[in-house]
C-alpha cells in the first residue's frame, strides 16, 4: 500500500493533462497506480475552482477520499489549493496542500484515453470580470516549441492518432516567447509529424482567431475543422461588463468566416446565464445569436459569483426561478440548432476516430468525426482507436448514426 497512489481529477482538460504529469512523476519514483476502489498509500486530488459548484465538488471529493482512505497520505493540489487558507479550512485529514504546481515538464502517455491532451500554454492575461483563473493560474506562459513537438512525437509513437492542444488561453501561445511565435506556427510544425493523423484545438477566444488562422485551418491536412469559441453572451452591454474583447458583431463575423471558408466546419461554445444585471432583452440577444450561428454543442453555465472579481461587486443576479427558466429556454434553443446542424450531414461521409463501445448498446461503437460530431456505428469488428470512413444515416439524441465503410 505504501508505494501505491491514486489521482482524482476535477475540472478542465488542462487539469487532466496536469494529472497525467503527476501520474508519470509518481511512476518514475517507483509508485504503482492503485485500481478503482482499492486503498492507496497516497491519494492526490487535483482540484478546480472555476465556479462555486467546482469548489463544492472539489471539497466533497477531498472528504470522500479521506473517508475511503483514512490511513493513506492525502495531497491536495490544483486551482482550489491556491486559495487553501479559506477554501480548504476545516477539512481534517489533508496531509499536504500544494498550491505551487509540481507537475514537471511533459508526458509520454495519456491513461485511459484514445485522444491525448497536450498542454502548450498555461495562465491567462485577459482578466474577464467574472473569472478567478488569472488569480490562480497566473499570467500566460507558453511552453517551448521544441518541447511540445518532442512530446507530440512521443504520443504519436505511442499510438495516439489525435492530439488535442490545450491551454488556459490557447490563442495566446507564443506571444511571451523570444523570438515571438504564434499558434499557427506551432500547428504547421506539428502537422509534419509523420504518424500523427489528427490535431484539434480545445478552445480559443474569438479575439484570438485571425484570418490567417482560418486560412491555415482551411488548408490543413491534420487540423480538425472544429473550433470551440466561448461566446458567454450575445449582448454588447453584458460583454462590456464581462470585459470580453469582442462584441456580438465580431463573434458573428468570425463564425461566418469559419463556416464560409472551411467545408463542414463546426463551432461549439460556452454561454454564461444570469450575469449581474442581465435583463430579459439582453438574455434574448444571446438566444438570438445562438439561433444565427447554430453551434454543434452549447455548454450552458449559470453565473457563479467569485469573490475577488469585478463582477462580484456588481450586486444582484437573476433569481433562481428566472435563472432556471432562462437556462431551460437556452438549452431548448441550443438543442434545436444542434439538430439542424447535424441534419446537414445526413448521407455525408465523415472520418470517425472510434473510442469505445456504447455502454447502452455494445453492438455500437462511438467516436468523433473530424468536426466533433458524435457518431454511433454498429460493427462486429473492434473499432477502438481506429479512424474509419462512415456514412451518416440519421440522428439519435446528441449522436449521429452511421454505417462504417471499407477503407479506400
Amino acid at each position: 500500500m505504501k508505494k501505491t497512489f491514486q489521482i482524482h481529477t476535477l475540472g478542465c482538460k488542462v487539469n487532466q493533462y496536469d494529472s497525467q504529469c503527476i501520474r508519470e512523476r509518481f511512476q518514475q519514483a517507483g509508485f504503482k497506480q492503485a485500481g478503482s476502489g482499492v486503498r492507496a498509500g497516497v491519494s492526490i486530488i487535483n482540484t478546480c475552482t472555476v465556479t462555486a459548484s467546482a469548489d463544492r465538488k472539489s471539497r466533497n471529493m477531498i472528504r470522500r477520499v479521506i473517508h475511503a482512505n483514512p490511513r493513506g497520505r492525502i495531497i491536495v493540489t490544483g486551482c482550489l489549493a491556491k486559495k487553501k487558507e479559506t477554501a480548504l479550512s476545516g477539512i481534517k485529514g489533508i496531509d499536504y496542500i500544494i498550491g505551487k504546481r509540481f507537475f514537471g515538464d511533459g508526458i509520454s502517455d495519456f491513461r485511459d484515453r484514445t485522444r491525448a491532451f497536450l498542454k502548450i500554454q498555461d495562465g491567462c492575461d485577459n482578466f474577464c470580470s467574472y473569472c478567478k483563473v488569472p488569480a490562480v493560474r497566473g499570467p500566460s506562459r507558453s511552453r517551448d516549441i521544441k518541447t511540445i513537438i518532442r512530446e507530440a512525437l512521443i504520443l504519436s509513437e505511442k499510438g495516439f492518432q489525435e492530439i488535442v492542444l490545450t491551454g488556459i488561453c490557447l490563442g495566446a501561445y507564443g506571444k511571451d516567447l523570444s523570438p515571438r511565435l504564434s499558434l499557427a506556427v506551432l500547428i504547421n510544425d506539428l502537422e509534419k509529424i509523420p504518424g500523427l493523423k489528427r490535431l484539434r484545438l480545445s478552445s480559443i477566444e474569438a479575439s484570438d482567431i485571425s484570418g490567417a488562422l482560418i486560412a491555415q485551418m482551411n488548408g490543413a491536412r491534420k487540423l480538425c475543422p472544429h473550433l470551440h469559441i466561448p461566446m458567454q453572451s450575445g449582448d454588447d452591454d453584458i460583454l462590456r461588463l464581462m470585459r470580453r474583447k469582442y462584441r456580438r458583431s465580431d463573434y458573428l463575423r468570425i463564425v461566418d468566416e469559419i463556416t464560409d471558408s472551411i467545408p463542414g466546419a463546426a463551432v461549439t461554445t460556452d454561454i454564461l446565464v444570469g450575469f449581474p444585471g442581465e435583463t430579459e432583452a439582453q438574455f434574448n440577444n444571446t438566444v438570438g445569436l445562438i439561433e444565427k450561428i447554430r453551434p454543434l454543442r452549447t455548454h450552458i453555465f449559470p453565473y457563479s459569483p467569485r469573490e475577488g472579481t469585478f463582477a462580484f461587486t456588481l450586486g444582484s443576479t437573476a433569481g433562481p426561478d428566472t435563472l432556471q427558466r432562462r437556462i431551460g429556454k437556452l438549452k431548448k434553443t441550443a438543442e434545436a440548432c444542434a439538430k439542424e446542424f447535424r441534419k446537414c450531414f445526413i448521407d455525408k461521409i465523415v472520418y470517425v476516430l472510434f473510442e469505445n463501445r456504447s455502454k447502452q448498446n455494445p453492438v455500437f461503437w462511438e467516436g468523433y468525426a473530424e468536426n466533433y460530431i458524435k457518431v454511433l456505428a454498429a460493427s462486429t469488428e473492434c473499432l477502438e482507436n481506429t479512424i474509419k470512413p462512415v456514412l451518416l444515416t440519421g440522428i439519435q439524441g446528441t449522436y449521429m448514426l452511421g454505417r462504417p465503410l471499407k477503407d479506400n
